[in-house]
């Protein structure tokens, strides 16, 4: 009996090959994004103060409520951004190293960490809060939605790509003998 991989011997290597790539290149996308972050701090700092002061939005008076003025609370939800980024660029570094090395299930448990860390900063973070609770979607220059949703679809084709089974044992259960798993 042929199995789908018996014609192609190299098949089972593709997969974790392009889970890796794929891994690797979010990886450097969000070490990049912190590293920009923190070495011009000031660029992105005033995004996030013009988005939570809501200061270039339709200013109406039923949301302008949710508005945060302070500087100090500003400045520390752009800091606690660059570290989330910061952490999630090197977990998906992790990841992709794992892959590399042909610890498939570690590199796909941390790949999956760090790209469930990128969907939540850009989904729940950028898009819902910042675009919905901050009304970001109504300022013509502080508007980061576009970019947010593209990198949070790019995060989750990727995490999509490392769950795909390659049909090799090993990524069909715990990579345990049969003999050592519990039913």
């Amino acid at each position: 009996m042929t199995t789908p991989n018996s014609s192609f011997p190299h098949a089972s290597r593709v997969l974790p090959l392009t889970a890796a790539l794929l891994t690797g290149t979010v990886a450097l996308y969000m070490l990049l994004v912190a590293f920009g972050n923190i070495t011009d701090f000031g660029t992105n700092q005033q995004f996030v103060r013009h988005v939570l002061a809501m200061d270039t939005t339709f200013k109406d008076d039923d949301v302008m409520w949710r508005a945060v003025t302070d500087k100090g609370l500003q400045d520390t939800a752009y800091v606690a951004i660059i570290a989330w980024e910061t952490v999630t660029g090197l977990v998906l570094a992790a990841g992709t190293w794992c892959w590399a090395r042909g610890e498939h299930i570690r590199g796909r448990a941390l790949s999956t960490y760090g790209l469930v860390m990128l969907m939540l900063l850009f989904g729940a973070g950028f898009i819902a809060i910042g675009g919905e609770w901050f009304s970001m979607w109504q300022s013509e220059n502080w508007n980061g939605l576009d970019a947010a949703t593209r990198v949070f679809l790019f995060g989750g084709v990727v995490l999509i790509v490392n769950h795909l089974p390659s049909g090799r044992p090993a990524d069909l259960t715990d990579g345990r003998p049969a003999a050592t798993r519990r039913p």
